[in-house]
């Protein structure tokens, strides 16, 4: 499993406190490299739906589940 991790920003604040989430997608069939030349089409589709939102940075990851919260 591949995780998408991104960080969003409120587009008229983005250096104001508290206006930056860190946001993640989860992939199941891709890996890491198709994350990676993946990734700028569906965070352009994530800010369509998300208006107000700009995408700050953002990194694709293996997801390892030892690393989870419970």
């Amino acid at each position: 499993m591949i995780e998408l991790l991104f960080v969003a920003c409120l587009s008229g604040a983005p250096d104001a406190p508290g206006t930056c989430q860190e946001k993640s997608l989860l992939f199941t069939d891709v890996t890491p490299m198709t994350c990676m030349m993946g990734a700028q089409p569906v965070l352009a589709k994530w800010v369509e739906t998300h208006p107000g939102f700009a995408i700050q940075s953002w990194k694709c990851k293996t997801v390892s589940f030892a690393e989870r919260d419970a």
